[in-house]
């Protein structure tokens, strides 16, 4: 397979599948899914369609093992078990998404579900708090920027002088919620 910059782009993704029967490559799935999506697809069934249509230009493109692209519903399984979040991470570094002067940021920090470990007799790591993420949404464009990771023993309130810092200067309007509108929080520009 060729090392396209889209495939690349989701070749660092965890693929949850397991190892037996898998057929074709994640990041070339996800490459194609987003290919579709981007040409007009807005289905499976029309994702099908559009690897029917262009079927010997994407072998030729991407120069898939056997020459055998995935199907349709391959690429709809595979999407069913990929953590978003992370798809929506490599996109946004893919297309390099920036912010233009005048846009709206809305900025929120959750804890992802489930990322926290107990620590127990039968656990193999050790345990550990949620991760908190934060989040920096495009409002006019409907797009979601990279995620930054809270430290941990932190917040959220700690990342947010580092992202007005990264996108002040592109004169972009900023929306957050209650939690960071403290007094103490300082932010110098």
């Amino acid at each position: 397979m060729t090392n396209l910059a889209i495939v690349e782009a989701f070749s660092n993704l965890s693929d949850p599948r397991r190892g037996a029967g898998q057929r074709h490559n994640q990041a070339l799935c996800l490459a194609l899914f987003t290919l579709a999506v981007a040409a007009g697809c807005r289905g499976f069934l029309a994702i099908g369609d559009w690897l029917s249509a262009y079927h010997e230009e994407l072998v030729t493109l991407f120069a898939p093992a056997k020459g055998r692209l995935p199907s349709y519903s391959t690429i709809r399984r595979v999407l069913l078990n990929i953590d978003h979040e992370q798809y929506s991470t490599c996109l946004a570094k893919f297309f390099k998404i920036t912010p233009r002067a005048g846009e709206m940021l809305a900025v929120d920090g959750k804890c992802v579900r489930g990322s926290y470990q107990l620590a127990s007799e039968h656990s193999t790591t050790e345990s550990h708090p949620a991760i908190q993420l934060v989040s920096v949404y495009l409002v006019e464009r409907g797009l979601i920027l990279e995620p930054y990771q809270v430290e941990r023993k932190s917040n959220e309130i700690k990342v947010l002088p580092e992202l007005v810092k990264q996108f002040a200067c592109c004169g972009v309007v900023f929306g957050f919620d209650a939690i960071n509108t403290q007094k103490k929080l300082s932010i110098h520009h």
